[in-house]
């Protein structure tokens, strides 16, 4: 039960992640500059951990003093990720997504910081994905499952900024192609469909 707990958290939070276009592009572009990789990764992976943990120990006391919260989550949470599987299959039906490495001049460290933290924080889609849907997610676990739960998605979101932010140099001949990234969105867009459909046929409680 603990194994399965931490490979649906991770799984979960793997799937938002990925659906996250703007602060991913922001960390790849960085990865294939290889500027500032690590404080980028830092950043992300931080902010990440810390919106998870506050969604999971947050929600579950909301819930219980307002149960009718879980089911405005629900159905919110489930109407969300169906508008964002449309976007994504749309994304990868059209293209036009492919990226290039740009110039070889590198911004200050603390520029690229300061960016970071502004695609991080001032996209109202990462207080949704991790703080409301994975917070929502975890409280179809009993206990301390639900810090397996939180413990997994933390690390989908680790393994994802490592893989993303220093992985980007060995993948730069891949997403120059926009086929990549039109293959990549239709993997979210079929795992946000499927949370959606896991939301509206199974209760949170």
């Amino acid at each position: 039960m603990i194994i399965t707990t931490a490979i649906a958290g991770f799984a979960a939070s793997a799937g938002l992640i990925m659906a996250i276009g703007a602060q991913n592009a922001f960390v790849l572009r960085q990865g294939l500059q290889r500027s500032h990789v690590g404080v980028v990764v830092a950043i992300c992976a931080t902010s990440d951990l810390l919106l998870i943990l506050l969604g999971v120990a947050g929600i579950g006391a909301l819930v219980r003093h307002a149960p009718w919260l879980l089911e405005a989550l629900r159905y919110g949470g489930a109407l969300f990720l169906g508008a964002y599987a449309l976007m994504a299959a749309q994304r990868a039906w059209r293209g036009g997504g492919g990226m290039t490495a740009e110039g070889a001049s590198q911004p200050a460290w603390y520029k690229a910081a300061l960016a970071c933290l502004a695609f991080t924080f001032l996209n109202p889609h990462v207080y949704l994905d991790t703080m409301i849907l994975l917070g929502s997610l975890s409280t179809g676990y009993p206990g301390s499952l639900r810090w397996v739960f939180a413990a997994g998605a933390c690390a989908a979101s680790i393994t994802w900024f490592l893989a993303l932010g220093y992985g980007a140099r060995l993948l730069t001949p891949v997403f120059r192609n926009p086929t990549a990234w039109r293959v990549m969105d239709a993997a979210v867009s079929l795992f946000m469909l499927a949370l959606c459909v896991f939301l509206l046929v199974r209760p949170l409680s």
